[in-house]
C-alpha cells in the first residue's frame, strides 16, 4: 500500500528549499513535537522529571524515579501515535470495580499506530534491552513494515517511547541518533515502566494499535482502514513487571473495544469483525501472565493472534453494514486484576 512516499530528490538534499520539498503530508514527528514541549513545559504539574543527558539527549521520567500522573501517560500515548491521535481519559461503568477508561481515536490510523505508535524497534545494549515505539521509528526506518507502507518521515528532531524502568546506556542512545540522523540535542528519550501510572495509561492507549497489527497480520488491507476509535480500561498499578504487564495487556485482550470504519466488500469486513478480536485465539481465555507463564515466558511462543481488543464494530462505509465480534470478559478482568 502505498501512503506518503518522499520524493527522490529528498535522499540527497543539498539546500532548505529541496528539504521542505522533501517532507511527507503528514510528518508524525512534526506534529508530535508540540506535545512533547507542552509534556517538557508542565512536567512539574504532571510529576514527571526532565534531565539533560551526558549525551546532550534529553531525557523524561515517567515513572522511574518521578511519579508520573495518568495524565502524563496520555500525553505520551498521543506523542507516540505521531500526533495523529486524540486520547482522553474518561469514566467507565463497563466493569463493576474499576472505573477508569482511555479513549482513544484517529483519522489516520495506519500512520498513527503503524508508522508511530506500534512498539518495533528492538533496541538492546549487553543487559539492557526495550522496544521503541513513537515518531522516532519513522525516521530510522529500522523495520521491514516501512517498506510496506512506504512511508518515510523527515525532521531535525525526534521523540522515542521505551517501556523501561533503566536510562539507557550511551551505545542505545548513540545508536538512535545514528539511525535516525538527528543531532543528539535534538533527542527526546521518555521513559514509562510498566509498573507506573503513566507506563500503564500509555501502553493501555494502545488499544486501536493493537487492533491496527493484527487487522495487518490478518492480510487485510491496510488502505482499506478509513478511521478508528477504541476504548480500554486502565487497571490498577502493579507492584512488579510481571504483574504490570499482565494486567495492561488483560484490559486490552478482556476489557478493550475497537470500531473501525472500512470500504470495500461486506466479506472481507465481516471476516476482519470475526477473526480480529482476541477470543479467536487458541491462547484465549486465561489472565495474560499466566499464558507467558505457561510458555516458558518466552514471549514469541504465544499465539500471535491473541494480541487484540476484546470485542471489535467493523463499519463498511461503502455499503453501511455493520459486523460485531468477540465479547468483553468481566471475569477475566476481575481475576487478573485483583491479583
Amino acid at each position: 500500500m502505498k501512503l506518503q512516499l518522499i520524493s527522490e530528490k529528498g535522499k540527497d538534499v543539498q539546500n532548505t528549499n529541496e528539504s521542505l520539498s522533501a517532507q511527507p503530508k503528514l510528518s508524525v514527528n512534526q506534529l508530535s513535537a508540540p506535545i512533547v514541549k507542552k509534556l517538557i513545559e508542565q512536567a512539574d504539574t504532571l510529576q514527571i522529571g526532565v534531565s539533560t543527558h551526558e549525551t546532550g539527549c534529553t531525557i523524561i521520567d515517567a515513572g522511574i524515579k518521578s511519579a508520573g500522573c495518568a495524565e502524563a501517560g496520555r500525553l505520551i500515548a498521543e506523542i507516540c501515535m505521531g500526533g495523529l491521535g486524540d486520547v482522553s481519559l474518561q469514566a467507565d461503568d463497563r466493569f463493576a470495580n474499576w472505573k477508569d477508561a482511555i479513549a482513544v481515536s484517529s483519522s489516520q490510523p495506519v500512520l498513527a499506530c503503524l508508522a508511530s505508535q506500534y512498539a518495533g524497534w528492538a533496541l538492546s545494549h549487553e543487559k539492557f534491552f526495550a522496544l521503541g515505539s513513537g515518531p522516532a521509528r519513522a525516521l530510522a526506518q529500522r523495520e521491514d513494515l516501512f517498506k510496506e507502507l512506504e512511508y518515510k518521515d523527515v525532521a531535525s528532531s525526534t521523540c522515542i517511547v521505551l517501556e523501561t524502568d533503566k536510562i539507557p546506556p550511551v551505545e542505545v542512545i548513540e545508536k538512535v541518533v545514528r539511525d535516525t540522523k538527528v543531532a543528539v540535542e535534538q533527542l527526546t528519550i521518555i521513559l514509562t515502566p510498566t509498573s507506573s501510572i503513566a507506563g500503564v495509561v500509555q501502553i493501555v492507549g494502545r488499544v486501536l494499535e493493537v487492533a491496527l497489527h493484527k487487522a495487518h497480520a490478518l492480510h487485510f488491507p491496510l488502505e482499506n482502514i478509513v478511521s478508528g476509535t477504541g476504548l480500554a480500561v486502565i487497571p490498577p498499578v502493579a507492584k512488579d513487571f510481571m504483574t504490570g504487564m499482565g494486567r495492561t495487556n488483560d484490559a486490552i485482550l478482556f476489557g478493550g473495544f475497537v470500531n473501525l470504519n472500512v470500504t470495500g466488500d461486506d466479506v472481507a469486513a465481516a471476516e476482519l469483525a470475526l477473526n480480529l478480536p482476541s477470543s479467536a485465539s487458541k491462547d484465549y481465555g486465561r489472565p495474560f501472565a499466566e499464558v507467558f507463564k505457561s510458555y516458558n515466558m518466552d514471549f514469541y511462543k504465544i499465539d500471535p493472534m491473541l494480541f487484540s481488543p476484546a470485542k471489535v464494530t467493523v463499519t463498511n462505509v461503502t455499503t453501511g453494514s455493520v459486523f460485531e465480534g468477540g465479547h468483553l470478559n468481566a471475569d477475566l478482568i476481575a481475576l487478573s486484576f485483583a491479583d
